[in-house]
């Protein structure tokens, strides 16, 4: 049994802490802090802290893992291995230099693809047909250093960030679960990335929810399943901001319009793209709950044939 300290911080994480501590001791948790969330702007613990909690294990939060008093806390749990899971801050040379076993990372790709922090969200908005998890071996790169397994996963037409995470979750924990005895026991062969299929990801911000409609209705389809829950894909219409929950393409669809035009399509409404339609199924205006769109159009009757985007009222 190895004393391992853990690091995560979302829900993504969680599944792992809970394999670890069902396997071996893990002596301490290491999580970002408590952050302002929801309407009400009140102090949130992550996701990790609450089942650390939950587990009965120390839970430290710094800022930053730099501080000298960090430091000493994380020799004073004196773990055999490191394993970090979206935990969010890098990690510095004193820190990965500290367990005997090194630092084991739970990366949401199949590196090389996707370094970096949003690595579901980009498989998706490229339109890969999977993805995966990869157990790395940490250097002082980001998503660098040499990879100890792997495992895929289909993304199904349907799949969302937040489908997708949570099945890449429980795939990373049982990973790593079967790795970590092979890699303590100095089993477990390294392979150092190809840095010639490198790609890297940024962190999602609001912007990157907002609709194009020029672009093609595959691509909007995929910008709207990468960015739920976060930051949600939308649009305006009449001035307020307009929320596509779930949509889909149309490719049977051969009509003509501008690109934003509500059009009609069989059994219920779509959007005329740069490339195609993407028919609406759930929308939610600003200020009011999610509604399937037929529910919608019961209620918002001026919808059809409006447009939608930036060049509102340029018809």
């Amino acid at each position: 049994m190895a004393r391992i300290v853990f690091m995560g911080t979302p829900e993504f994480a969680v599944p792992t802490l809970k394999a670890l501590a069902a396997q071996h001791e893990v002596v301490g948790v290491v999580t970002q802090p408590d952050r302002p969330a929801g309407r009400g702007r009140e102090c949130t613990p992550p996701p990790v802290k609450e089942a650390a909690q939950a587990l009965g294990i120390d839970v430290l939060q710094p800022r930053s893992l730099r501080p000298p008093e960090v430091l000493d806390q994380l020799a004073a749990w004196q773990p055999d291995v490191i394993v970090v899971a979206a935990f969010g801050q890098i990690l510095p040379p004193a820190v990965l230099d500290l367990p005997p076993h090194g630092c084991l990372n739970v990366h949401a790709s199949l590196l090389p693809r996707y370094r970096g922090p949003a690595p579901i969200s980009a498989a998706i908005l490229a339109g890969d047909d999977e993805t995966g998890v990869t157990i790395m071996h940490m250097d002082a790169g980001v998503d660098t250093g040499p990879s100890r397994a792997r495992a895929r996963q289909l993304i199904g037409p349907e799949d969302t960030t937040g489908s997708l995470t949570a099945a890449l979750a429980h795939l990373g924990a049982r990973l790593l679960t079967d790795t970590l005895p092979a890699w303590l026991a100095g089993e477990v062969e390294a392979r150092p990335q190809d840095e010639a299929l490198a790609t890297y990801c940024h962190l999602l911000t609001k912007r990157d929810g907002e609709i194009d409609w020029s672009a093609p209705a595959a691509f909007i389809d995929r910008q709207v399943r990468a960015t739920d829950p976060w930051p949600g894909a939308f649009t305006t219409w009449q001035g307020r901001r307009l929320k596509v929950v779930c949509a889909r393409p149309r490719r049977e669809w051969h009509g003509f319009g501008q690109p934003g035009r509500v059009v009609e399509v069989s059994q219920g409404l779509g959007v005329v793209t740069g490339e195609g339609v993407l028919e609406l199924l759930e929308v939610q205006l600003a200020g009011k709950k999610p509604m399937d769109i037929l529910t919608f159009v019961r209620g918002q009757p001026e919808l059809p044939g409006s447009l939608l985007g930036q060049s509102e009222g340029r018809a």
